[in-house]
């Protein structure tokens, strides 16, 4: 096919990058392309990909200047030298192979500056002229252009045909030649291989392998982009997405990620079902109905978030149990606490304890620490004996006990695998390793031994060897202790799915309010039930501290006037700070408004999961960091509120 046309040297660093921040671009009403920030490397051979309309051949126009851009900046490098295929060819009587020189508009006016000086017979301007066509190779530029025109299909006796005797295909051709024989640092290419026969086809390919400078290309020839280009950019729903590697390297990638947002899609809408069904239950509980409407608040603020939750690199579940009778578990009049011995008295911490457990119950145990809450749980597991009183349980109550010590309790020195298999001596190995597998212990992870765990990972292996025995009851004290967030939704979601009973002691609101359909208050040596949902114990809580300060004021009454007036002024200074208090939260509260906001916009965007993982887990976890901060602040504000009203 004959020899290739060398392409020019170009000057690589005059040239670093092309830059679009921010770029917008429309064409009459319709968006072609949204904020894109996008940079192009020196060098790179860029194929630009994408259904017919999305703004391929536009983009190229902004490239060129043809098109202003509607917002954004598009940051090109001065002096930076361009080349493209004109679409338009004019019915010229010049040679083919003088149009294709043409192309090389530097070296085309010297030469022009040459025979005009040779005409003149002004020696000093041909030698100006001779010197400059030298550092523009001029002298061999006809034997170059020969070649493009001989590796584009010409045959020799038609490179001095007059161009306007050639078809409308064939023009094309020169058009192609001609951009090719511009010295340029950037080329443009809108379907070059159009009008090509496979030979040409073939002969570009090698050519732009060849070209120092930086290529875009547009082509629907996969063959083609593969034999070329370095890096790919989809266009898409008026989105840019840049791809290292050839077509084929982007169609893989892009597969994947279709596959992954399948996958994610299909996970959001299961995760939303999940939630629904979450409301649709606990509504139709009419004797829970303040607890249903805890819920069902708690759930619409995790509105939004279905795709952060499905994205969640751990999920597990309890097994649904084999048994789960009616009547579980019962306290009838019982004293609960510590037994005497060594001479040391009975430590009564309960009295007239009249707990009873159903089938399906849900209860979260409110009260201070140190007021019996543990010693409860004991004594429902039977760890204490009552010391009055009975314990009754159903001769098939499988109890699954987490205690604050069971994570310290674990065997130093052995591995989940070793904890598993002696709770379960006879099971085959493999089906251990695939339990644990499902727990996050997975391959080697599942022979390492806890030493090195991090109370997370402990927590965790905690939590497995209690699910493998299918517990009908599960009795947890303060399980989220050594929780990170994930794991701790991952917990709340496992516990609103189980089918058994619960109780639970925690601290975190979130998981108490997600899985509790009822709440008992153990504190003054008693356990009684509480009658509402856990906003209702907050704001308990607060009336009952606000009572002492009352009787306080109460009591000042009777002091002396200038008591009065010292207490008014000790009073106008508290409710000044309160005030001032109640200022900062609402401006705390409104910054936090405003980056929420931000993040839910970004979490929506459907961009954002196109990105890593672990970036995706940080937007969920600093808005579920955010959220708490601002229900908390939201309760103090209430209470300072409430205070000042009073």
């Amino acid at each position: 096919m004959g020899g290739f046309g060398r392409p020019r040297l170009v000057s690589i660093l005059r040239f670093h990058m092309i830059a679009f921040r921010h770029f917008s671009l429309r064409r009459g009403s319709r968006l072609l392309l949204s904020d894109i920030d996008l940079v192009i490397q020196s060098g790179w051979r860029l194929g630009v990909v994408g259904r017919n309309g999305c703004g391929k051949s536009s983009l190229f126009a902004a490239l060129q200047g043809q098109l202003e851009a509607d917002a954004g900046e598009l940051d090109i490098p001065t002096k930076l030298r361009l080349a493209s295929v004109a679409q338009e060819t004019p019915a010229l009587p010049d040679p083919a192979i003088e149009y294709v020189m043409g192309g090389d508009v530097e070296l085309a006016t010297a030469l022009r500056d040459e025979l005009d000086a040779q005409a003149r017979g002004d020696t000093e301007a041909m030698a100006r002229a001779h010197h400059r066509i030298e550092e523009l190779h001029g002298y061999d530029a006809r034997a170059r252009a020969g070649r493009l025109l001989h590796g584009l299909g010409f045959s020799a006796d038609t490179h001095e045909r007059a161009v306007q005797e050639f078809s409308g295909g064939w023009r094309v051709r020169l058009n192609l030649a001609r951009a090719l024989m511009a010295p340029s640092d950037l080329l443009l290419l809108d379907e070059p291989t159009n009008h090509l026969d496979l030979d040409a086809v073939l002969w570009l390919e090698e050519w732009l392998r060849r070209y120092q400078g930086t290529l875009l290309v547009i082509s629907h020839d996969r063959e083609f982009l593969d034999g070329v280009i370095t890096h790919t950019l989809h266009l898409n729903e008026g989105r840019a997405k840049l791809y290292a590697g050839n077509y084929s390297a982007f169609e893989r990638q892009r597969s994947e990620q279709l596959r992954l947002q399948q996958i994610a899609h299909e996970r959001e809408q299961a995760e939303r079902a999940h939630l629904q069904s979450f409301i649709d239950r606990f509504k139709a509980k009419a004797s829970k109905a303040k607890q249903a409407q805890s819920r069902m608040k708690r759930l619409e603020k995790m509105a939004g978030t279905e795709a952060v939750r499905a994205e969640r690199a751990f999920h597990f579940q309890f097994a649904v149990p084999e048994r789960v009778p009616d009547s579980m578990l019962q306290l009838e009049d019982v004293e609960a606490g510590y037994a005497a011995e060594a001479g040391q008295p009975a430590a009564v911490i309960l009295r007239d304890v009249c707990f009873r457990l159903e089938a399906g119950e849900r209860v979260g145990l409110l009260g201070p620490n140190g007021a019996g809450k543990s010693t409860l749980v004991k004594t429902l597991v039977g760890e204490l004996a009552p010391l009055h009183g009975e314990r009754k349980a159903h001769k098939d109550l499988k109890i699954g006990y987490f205690a604050q010590h069971t994570v310290e309790s674990l065997r130093e020195g052995a591995s989940p695998f070793d904890h598993l298999q002696d709770k379960a001596p006879g099971i085959a190995a493999q089906a251990l390793r695939d339990f644990l597998g499902n727990w996050n212990f997975a391959g080697d992870r599942a022979f390492e031994s806890v030493d090195g765990f991090s109370g997370g990972e402990r927590a965790r292996l905690a939590l497995a060897l209690i699910a493998w025995d299918k517990p009908n009851l599960l009795l947890l004290d303060e399980p989220t202790n050594h929780l990170d967030l994930d794991m701790r939704e991952a917990l709340a979601d496992a516990l609103a799915d189980f089918d058994g009973a619960l109780v639970l002691v925690s601290h975190d609101r979130h998981l108490l309010g997600m899985v509790c359909d009822s709440f008992w208050r153990v504190a003054d040596h008693k356990v009684e039930p509480f009658d509402g949902d856990l906003d209702d114990y907050a704001r308990w809580l607060r009336a009952r501290s606000s009572a002492p300060k009352k009787a306080e004021v109460e009591a000042k009454a009777t002091e002396s006037a200038a008591d009065r007036r010292r207490a008014a002024a000790a009073q106008r200074e508290s409710e000044k700070a309160s005030r001032q208090r109640v200022k900062k939260i609402e401006t705390r509260v409104a910054a936090l408004d405003e980056e929420l906001v931000k993040l839910d916009q970004k979490l929506a965007d459907p961009e954002t999961y196109n990105g890593s993982t672990a970036e995706l887990m940080k937007l969920g976890q600093r808005q579920s960091e955010l959220r708490k901060e601002k229900e908390a602040l939201e309760a103090e504000w209430l209470a300072l509120y409430e205070l000042l009203e009073a």
